[in-house]
C-alpha cells in the first residue's frame, strides 16, 4: 500500500448536472461575452476544487459519460429512455467542462459504450489495494463500490458539504453489504434509470429479502419460504429481475489505461488563473482568489 498516495475519482457528469440545475432554475446561466453559458462548468469546478482541498489527494481523475448509449441499452432498450433531452444551455458545457478540467491540468477519462460510473468502478477496484481511493459524486448507486480502501463522498446541499461512507458505515446503516446493494436495486428497480425491477416490491421488502436470503439466487432457491404475494410477484417478473440485476451492477472491467502518472495533483497552477480569465469564468476566479490553499505558490 502506497500510504502517501490518495486517488480522488470525480463523477464529472453528476457534478456538472447538479451545478447546472442549481442555478438554471432561476435563469442564471452566466453567459460570457461570446454568448456561451458557463453556470454548470463553474459550479462543477468549484465542487471539484473544494473536494480536492478537503481530501488533499495525490492524484485526481475526472470520469465522464461518452454519449447517451451504452451496453445497458443493448440489455434493455428502455434504459434511461424516460429522461428528457438536456437543456440547450447545458449542451455546450459538456465539452467546455472537459476543456476547463484540462486547463487545470486534470486528466479526463471516458470510454464510448460505458457510463462514468463504470469508469469510476474500474479505476477504484484497480487501485484501492495500492493506494487510498475516494469517489466524489451525488449518485448513491456508487455505494456498491465501497470496499477496503474505497470511500464514497456524496455531495449534500451547497458547496463543501459531504456525507462520507466507508464500507463499515454502510453495513451499519443499511444492514446489507455494498455488494448486496446491487441485488436490492435489482429487486426494487430504479425509476430515474428507467428500469422497474420486480413490480410491487419496494426498498424495505427488497432489503428484508436480501437480509434473509443473502442474494437473488438465495431468494430464487427459497421461493417456498416467501409469502404467497412475494412469490407471485417475483415469479411474474423473473426476466425483468435478471435484466434489472445486469443494469444495476457497475461494470468494473472497462478497457481503460490504468496508469495514473498523468493524474498527479498538487495545487492549481498559475496558468489556470489566466485560462479562466480568458473564458470569463468570474465566479470561479473569485472563488480561487479567496482560496489561497488551492493555488500553487510559484
Amino acid at each position: 500500500m502506497k500510504r502517501d498516495e490518495h486517488l480522488l475519482l470525480i463523477d464529472g457528469m453528476a457534478l456538472l448536472f447538479r451545478s447546472f440545475f442549481a442555478t438554471a432554475v432561476t435563469g442564471q446561466f452566466m453567459m460570457n461575452s461570446k454568448g456561451l453559458p458557463t453556470n454548470g462548468v463553474q459550479g462543477f469546478m468549484k465542487h471539484l476544487l473544494m473536494a480536492a482541498d478537503h481530501v488533499k489527494p495525490s492524484h485526481i481523475l475526472v470520469c465522464w459519460d461518452m454519449g447517451s448509449k451504452t451496453f445497458r441499452n443493448e440489455v434493455y432498450t428502455d434504459y434511461k429512455a424516460n429522461r428528457n433531452a438536456p437543456p440547450v444551455e447545458l449542451i455546450p458545457q459538456f465539452d467546455l467542462a472537459k476543456e476547463v478540467a484540462e486547463g487545470f491540468n486534470l486528466a479526463n477519462v471516458g470510454i464510448p459504450g460505458y457510463e462514468a460510473d463504470d469508469c469510476i468502478g474500474t479505476l477504484a477496484k484497480a487501485h484501492h489495494k495500492e493506494r487510498r481511493v475516494t469517489v466524489l459524486s451525488g449518485d448513491q448507486d456508487l455505494l456498491q463500490l465501497l470496499d477496503d480502501g474505497i470511500e464514497i463522498m456524496l455531495l449534500k446541499k451547497g458547496f463543501g458539504n459531504y456525507q462520507t461512507y466507508t464500507k463499515e458505515l454502510f453495513i451499519e446503516e443499511r444492514g446489507i453489504t455494498p455488494e448486496q446493494f446491487i441485488d436490492v436495486k435489482a429487486l426494487m428497480g430504479d425509476s430515474s434509470d428507467g428500469y422497474p425491477g420486480v413490480k410491487g416490491i419496494g426498498e424495505k421488502t427488497a432489503i428484508k429479502l436480501i437480509q434473509e436470503h443473502n442474494d437473488i439466487s438465495g431468494i430464487l432457491n427459497n421461493l417456498d419460504k416467501l409469502t404467497p404475494s412475494q412469490r407471485k410477484k417475483i415469479e411474474s417478473d423473473l426476466d425483468m429481475l435478471h435484466i434489472s440485476r445486469k443494469l444495476a451492477e457497475i461494470h468494473c472491467e472497462v478497457p481503460l489505461p490504468l496508469t495514473i502518472e498523468n493524474a498527479v495533483w498538487s495545487r492549481v497552477p498559475h496558468t489556470s488563473i489566466s485560462y479562466i480569465e480568458e473564458l470569463e469564468l468570474k465566479v470561479l476566479r473569485r472563488f480561487l482568489m479567496s482560496s489561497e490553499s488551492l493555488i500553487a505558490t510559484s
